[in-house]
């Protein structure tokens, strides 16, 4: 199955891939290389939420999307939440190519207030909570708004991640080597190896 590359050319997105640099959870860098990518079926909705933001003057910018199943393993193998990280065993959304983690930014590109960063595994990321202020709360239900008038489903715990509906048992889990051009150096991959191992 081949995936979608999301550009800015093709889809009006801006990009800030957390996991390509060391402003992430992990404190280290995890993709060799920034690409984005989807499954076919959810570059399409992604489309429909470009074209429902660009009339409020707002655009959309990605911190992850297609996420290799080798990847996985190592967030997992930091951080065993399954509160926020899908169980590598199961099969995370991401490696399917079927969720991507996003915000609003305006027409200056800077991003709307939240009320936490990308990936704050924190109760403020619910998007159910009202101990942030007034206008964080304001642009997570305009995003909520967006991306599920596009068609997107969200995961409460996290008011920045959007998948497609019931993706396990139809969309595959992909490893790095879907790609043309891997995202993760050998390194990694052996990581990831090393902690599908402990798990088994």
């Amino acid at each position: 199955m081949s995936l979608v590359e999301i550009t800015a050319s093709d889809f009006d997105v801006e990009f800030y891939i957390a996991y390509a640099t060391a402003d992430n959870f992990t404190g280290k860098p995890v993709y060799s290389r920034p690409g984005c990518y989807l499954h076919a079926d959810a570059a399409t909705l992604l489309k429909r939420a470009v074209a429902l933001a660009k009339p409020h003057g707002l655009r959309l910018k990605i911190f992850d999307a297609f996420r290799p199943s080798e990847a996985q393993w190592v967030l997992w193998a930091h951080t065993p939440d399954p509160d926020f990280l899908a169980d590598p065993k199961r099969g995370s959304p991401h490696s399917m190519g079927a969720a991507v983690d996003l915000t609003l930014i305006d027409g200056a590109g800077r991003e709307l207030d939240m009320g936490t960063g990308f990936d704050a595994f924190t109760p403020l990321s619910h998007h159910a909570t009202t101990e942030i202020s007034t206008e964080a709360q304001r642009n997570r239900l305009l995003l909520l708004g967006l991306m599920t008038a596009a068609g997107w489903d969200f995961f409460s715990n996290e008011w920045w991640h959007y998948q497609l509906f019931r993706p396990r048992g139809v969309y595959p889990v992909l490893g790095d080597a879907a790609l043309t051009a891997p995202m993760m150096s050998d390194e990694t991959k052996a990581l990831a190896a090393a902690t599908a191992a402990k798990y088994a």
